[in-house]
Protein backbone atom coordinates (compact mmCIF):
# COMPACT_ATOMS: atom_id res chain seq x y z
CA UNK A 1 0.00 0.00 0.00
CA UNK A 2 1.37 3.41 -1.02
CA UNK A 3 0.15 6.90 -0.13
CA UNK A 4 0.66 10.11 -2.10
CA UNK A 5 2.74 12.83 -0.41
CA UNK A 6 3.77 16.33 -1.56
CA UNK A 7 7.52 16.99 -1.94
CA UNK A 8 8.63 20.20 -0.22
CA UNK A 9 12.05 21.78 0.23
CA UNK A 10 11.44 23.96 3.30
CA UNK A 11 9.04 26.29 5.15
CA UNK A 12 7.09 28.53 2.82
CA UNK A 13 8.48 26.87 -0.31
CA UNK A 14 6.40 25.77 -3.23
CA UNK A 15 5.44 22.13 -3.01
CA UNK A 16 7.39 20.00 -5.47
CA UNK A 17 6.08 17.13 -7.51
CA UNK A 18 4.34 14.42 -5.54
CA UNK A 19 6.13 11.25 -4.58
CA UNK A 20 4.98 8.00 -3.08
CA UNK A 21 5.79 6.73 0.39
CA UNK A 22 5.31 3.12 1.29
CA UNK A 23 2.76 2.66 4.03
CA UNK A 24 3.44 -0.41 6.17
CA UNK A 25 0.42 -1.84 7.88
CA UNK A 26 0.89 -3.07 11.46
CA UNK A 27 -0.44 -6.48 10.43
CA UNK A 28 2.23 -6.84 7.74
CA UNK A 29 5.06 -6.04 10.17
CA UNK A 30 3.63 -8.52 12.68
CA UNK A 31 3.45 -11.22 10.00
CA UNK A 32 7.08 -10.58 8.98
CA UNK A 33 8.24 -10.91 12.58
CA UNK A 34 6.22 -14.09 12.99
CA UNK A 35 7.87 -15.59 9.88
CA UNK A 36 11.30 -14.58 11.18
CA UNK A 37 10.77 -16.21 14.58
CA UNK A 38 9.20 -19.26 12.94
CA UNK A 39 12.33 -19.60 10.81
CA UNK A 40 14.54 -19.34 13.90
CA UNK A 41 12.51 -21.99 15.69
CA UNK A 42 12.66 -24.26 12.64
CA UNK A 43 16.43 -23.82 12.34
CA UNK A 44 16.89 -24.53 16.06
CA UNK A 45 14.72 -27.64 15.78
CA UNK A 46 16.74 -28.90 12.80
CA UNK A 47 20.04 -28.30 14.62
CA UNK A 48 18.71 -30.17 17.64
CA UNK A 49 17.56 -33.09 15.50
CA UNK A 50 20.86 -33.24 13.59
CA UNK A 51 22.86 -33.08 16.86
CA UNK A 52 20.87 -36.02 18.18
CA UNK A 53 21.39 -37.91 14.92
CA UNK A 54 25.15 -37.31 15.08
CA UNK A 55 25.21 -38.20 18.78
CA UNK A 56 26.89 -34.92 19.66
CA UNK A 57 27.61 -34.87 23.35
CA UNK A 58 29.33 -32.33 25.55
CA UNK A 59 30.01 -35.14 28.04
CA UNK A 60 31.73 -37.22 25.37
CA UNK A 61 33.86 -34.24 24.39
CA UNK A 62 34.81 -33.66 28.01
CA UNK A 63 35.92 -37.29 28.30
CA UNK A 64 37.90 -37.01 25.04
CA UNK A 65 39.87 -33.92 26.03
CA UNK A 66 42.17 -35.74 28.52
CA UNK A 67 42.92 -38.38 25.87
CA UNK A 68 43.83 -35.67 23.35
CA UNK A 69 45.96 -33.97 26.00
CA UNK A 70 47.76 -37.26 26.65
CA UNK A 71 48.61 -37.63 22.94
CA UNK A 72 49.89 -34.05 22.78
CA UNK A 73 52.01 -34.59 25.90
CA UNK A 74 53.63 -37.63 24.24
CA UNK A 75 54.68 -35.43 21.30
CA UNK A 76 56.87 -33.20 23.47
CA UNK A 77 59.69 -32.78 22.74
CA UNK A 78 59.69 -33.54 18.98
CA UNK A 79 62.17 -36.13 17.77
CA UNK A 80 64.25 -34.12 15.30
CA UNK A 81 66.14 -37.23 14.26
CA UNK A 82 63.12 -38.07 12.10
CA UNK A 83 64.00 -35.13 9.82
CA UNK A 84 66.85 -37.11 8.25
CA UNK A 85 64.32 -39.36 6.52
CA UNK A 86 61.81 -36.64 5.57
CA UNK A 87 63.60 -34.83 2.74
CA UNK A 88 62.58 -37.34 0.10
CA UNK A 89 58.90 -37.64 1.18
CA UNK A 90 58.65 -33.84 1.49
CA UNK A 91 59.92 -33.42 -2.06
CA UNK A 92 57.47 -36.11 -3.21
CA UNK A 93 54.61 -34.16 -1.63
CA UNK A 94 55.60 -30.98 -3.47
CA UNK A 95 55.93 -32.87 -6.75
CA UNK A 96 52.50 -34.47 -6.25
CA UNK A 97 50.99 -31.01 -5.85
CA UNK A 98 52.88 -29.60 -8.86
CA UNK A 99 51.88 -32.40 -11.19
CA UNK A 100 48.37 -32.37 -9.81
CA UNK A 101 48.06 -28.74 -10.92
CA UNK A 102 49.62 -29.52 -14.31
CA UNK A 103 47.16 -32.36 -14.92
CA UNK A 104 44.31 -30.23 -13.61
CA UNK A 105 45.17 -27.44 -16.05
CA UNK A 106 45.36 -29.86 -18.97
CA UNK A 107 41.93 -31.21 -18.04
CA UNK A 108 40.27 -28.03 -16.85
CA UNK A 109 41.20 -25.51 -19.54
CA UNK A 110 39.72 -27.37 -22.56
CA UNK A 111 36.58 -28.20 -20.58
CA UNK A 112 36.39 -24.60 -19.33
CA UNK A 113 36.58 -23.31 -22.92
CA UNK A 114 33.80 -25.69 -23.98
CA UNK A 115 31.66 -24.69 -20.97
CA UNK A 116 32.00 -20.93 -21.61
CA UNK A 117 28.88 -19.44 -23.22
CA UNK A 118 30.76 -16.77 -25.19
CA UNK A 119 33.07 -19.30 -26.87
CA UNK A 120 30.86 -22.35 -27.41
CA UNK A 121 27.58 -21.83 -29.21
CA UNK A 122 26.46 -25.45 -29.06
CA UNK A 123 24.26 -26.11 -26.05
CA UNK A 124 25.04 -29.81 -26.21
CA UNK A 125 28.79 -29.20 -25.97
CA UNK A 126 28.36 -26.68 -23.15
CA UNK A 127 26.08 -28.99 -21.20
CA UNK A 128 28.40 -31.96 -21.71
CA UNK A 129 31.46 -29.99 -20.58
CA UNK A 130 29.64 -28.57 -17.54
CA UNK A 131 28.41 -32.04 -16.58
CA UNK A 132 31.92 -33.44 -16.85
CA UNK A 133 33.29 -30.64 -14.66
CA UNK A 134 30.56 -31.29 -12.09
CA UNK A 135 31.40 -35.00 -11.99
CA UNK A 136 35.14 -34.41 -11.60
CA UNK A 137 34.86 -31.93 -8.77
CA UNK A 138 31.95 -33.55 -6.95
CA UNK A 139 34.04 -36.67 -6.20
CA UNK A 140 36.63 -35.93 -3.52
CA UNK A 141 40.31 -36.33 -4.26
CA UNK A 142 40.37 -38.96 -1.50
CA UNK A 143 37.91 -41.11 -3.43
CA UNK A 144 39.84 -40.59 -6.66
CA UNK A 145 43.03 -41.58 -4.83
CA UNK A 146 41.44 -44.84 -3.66
CA UNK A 147 40.50 -45.64 -7.26
CA UNK A 148 43.92 -44.78 -8.64
CA UNK A 149 45.81 -46.60 -5.88
CA UNK A 150 43.79 -49.70 -6.73
CA UNK A 151 44.47 -49.17 -10.45
CA UNK A 152 48.18 -48.24 -10.57
CA UNK A 153 49.43 -49.22 -7.12
CA UNK A 154 50.88 -47.36 -4.16
CA UNK A 155 53.10 -44.29 -4.51
CA UNK A 156 53.03 -40.63 -5.54
CA UNK A 157 51.65 -41.28 -9.05
CA UNK A 158 48.07 -42.05 -7.97
CA UNK A 159 48.18 -39.03 -5.68
CA UNK A 160 49.05 -36.71 -8.57
CA UNK A 161 46.32 -38.28 -10.71
CA UNK A 162 43.75 -37.88 -7.93
CA UNK A 163 44.59 -34.20 -7.43
CA UNK A 164 44.66 -33.59 -11.17
CA UNK A 165 41.23 -35.06 -11.79
CA UNK A 166 39.49 -33.41 -8.84
CA UNK A 167 41.21 -30.03 -9.22
CA UNK A 168 40.64 -30.22 -12.99
CA UNK A 169 36.90 -30.04 -12.35
CA UNK A 170 37.32 -27.13 -9.95
CA UNK A 171 39.74 -25.15 -12.10
CA UNK A 172 37.70 -25.82 -15.23
CA UNK A 173 34.66 -24.20 -13.64
CA UNK A 174 36.75 -21.21 -12.55
CA UNK A 175 38.29 -20.90 -16.01
CA UNK A 176 34.85 -20.94 -17.64
CA UNK A 177 33.60 -18.15 -15.38
CA UNK A 178 36.72 -16.08 -16.06
CA UNK A 179 36.32 -16.55 -19.82
CA UNK A 180 32.66 -15.57 -19.72
CA UNK A 181 33.56 -12.28 -18.01
CA UNK A 182 36.18 -11.11 -20.52
CA UNK A 183 35.80 -8.07 -22.77
CA UNK A 184 33.88 -9.13 -25.89
CA UNK A 185 35.48 -6.53 -28.20
CA UNK A 186 38.75 -8.45 -28.83
CA UNK A 187 36.68 -11.55 -29.60
CA UNK A 188 34.56 -9.67 -32.11
CA UNK A 189 37.65 -8.11 -33.70
CA UNK A 190 39.36 -11.49 -34.12
CA UNK A 191 36.23 -13.08 -35.57
CA UNK A 192 35.75 -10.16 -37.94
CA UNK A 193 39.20 -10.80 -39.41
CA UNK A 194 38.28 -14.42 -40.07
CA UNK A 195 40.42 -15.89 -37.29
CA UNK A 196 39.76 -19.48 -36.32
CA UNK A 197 38.61 -20.75 -32.93
CA UNK A 198 42.11 -21.63 -31.76
CA UNK A 199 43.53 -18.28 -32.88
CA UNK A 200 40.72 -16.46 -31.08
CA UNK A 201 41.51 -18.32 -27.86
CA UNK A 202 45.25 -17.72 -28.14
CA UNK A 203 45.18 -14.03 -29.01
CA UNK A 204 41.87 -12.71 -27.63
CA UNK A 205 41.02 -14.94 -24.65
CA UNK A 206 44.30 -16.03 -23.07
CA UNK A 207 45.81 -12.52 -22.74
CA UNK A 208 42.74 -11.45 -20.75
CA UNK A 209 42.37 -14.49 -18.48
CA UNK A 210 46.04 -15.40 -17.95
CA UNK A 211 46.43 -13.39 -14.69
CA UNK A 212 43.36 -15.12 -13.26
CA UNK A 213 44.54 -18.53 -14.43
CA UNK A 214 47.92 -18.03 -12.74
CA UNK A 215 46.25 -16.80 -9.55
CA UNK A 216 43.82 -19.75 -9.48
CA UNK A 217 46.62 -22.26 -10.12
CA UNK A 218 48.80 -20.81 -7.37
CA UNK A 219 45.98 -20.94 -4.84
CA UNK A 220 45.06 -24.52 -5.71
CA UNK A 221 48.74 -25.48 -5.62
CA UNK A 222 48.71 -24.40 -1.97
CA UNK A 223 45.61 -26.50 -1.39
CA UNK A 224 47.26 -29.33 -3.31
CA UNK A 225 50.23 -29.46 -0.93
CA UNK A 226 47.88 -29.88 2.03
CA UNK A 227 45.73 -32.40 0.14
CA UNK A 228 48.82 -34.37 -0.94
CA UNK A 229 49.71 -34.75 2.73
CA UNK A 230 46.32 -36.31 3.41
CA UNK A 231 46.50 -38.52 0.32
CA UNK A 232 49.76 -39.97 1.61
CA UNK A 233 47.83 -41.46 4.51
CA UNK A 234 45.94 -43.77 2.14
CA UNK A 235 49.01 -44.95 0.26
CA UNK A 236 49.60 -42.14 -2.24
CA UNK A 237 53.15 -41.48 -1.03
CA UNK A 238 54.72 -38.30 0.27
CA UNK A 239 55.13 -37.03 3.78
CA UNK A 240 51.59 -38.08 4.72
CA UNK A 241 52.63 -41.73 4.45
CA UNK A 242 55.45 -41.09 6.91
CA UNK A 243 53.02 -39.31 9.23
CA UNK A 244 50.51 -42.13 9.37
CA UNK A 245 53.33 -44.65 9.81
CA UNK A 246 54.62 -42.89 12.94
CA UNK A 247 51.09 -42.69 14.33
CA UNK A 248 50.51 -46.41 13.81
CA UNK A 249 53.84 -47.19 15.49
CA UNK A 250 53.01 -44.84 18.40
CA UNK A 251 56.14 -42.78 17.70
CA UNK A 252 54.44 -39.57 18.76
CA UNK A 253 57.62 -37.52 19.08
CA UNK A 254 58.46 -38.30 15.46
CA UNK A 255 54.84 -37.44 14.61
CA UNK A 256 55.33 -34.01 16.18
CA UNK A 257 58.45 -33.39 14.09
CA UNK A 258 56.59 -34.34 10.89
CA UNK A 259 53.66 -32.09 11.78
CA UNK A 260 56.04 -29.17 12.31
CA UNK A 261 57.66 -29.85 8.93
CA UNK A 262 54.24 -29.86 7.27
CA UNK A 263 53.35 -26.59 9.01
CA UNK A 264 56.59 -24.94 7.87
CA UNK A 265 56.17 -26.25 4.31
CA UNK A 266 52.61 -25.00 3.96
CA UNK A 267 53.49 -21.63 5.49
CA UNK A 268 56.42 -21.09 3.12
CA UNK A 269 54.35 -22.02 0.07
CA UNK A 270 51.48 -19.79 1.19
CA UNK A 271 53.81 -16.82 1.59
CA UNK A 272 55.58 -17.41 -1.74
CA UNK A 273 52.27 -17.80 -3.58
CA UNK A 274 50.91 -14.64 -1.99
CA UNK A 275 53.95 -12.69 -3.19
CA UNK A 276 53.53 -13.99 -6.74
CA UNK A 277 49.81 -13.17 -6.77
CA UNK A 278 50.45 -9.64 -5.55
CA UNK A 279 53.05 -9.12 -8.27
CA UNK A 280 50.54 -10.30 -10.86
CA UNK A 281 47.86 -7.92 -9.61
CA UNK A 282 50.30 -5.00 -9.80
Amino acid sequence: MYRLAARTSGPGSTPGPPHYQKSIKPGTALASRAKFFAGLIGAAAFLGWSANSLELSATGLAHALPVIGDYLARMIPPDWRALDELWGPTLDTICIAIWGIVIATLIGFPLGVLAARNLTSSRILRASASTMLNVLRSISELIWAVFFVAAVGLGPFPGALALGVNFGGILGRLYAEAIENIDAKPLEAMRATGAGHVQTILFAVLPQVMPQIVSYNLYWFEVGVRSATVLGMIGAGGIGFELVTTIRLYEFRATAAILLVILALVTLIDQASALVRRSIVK
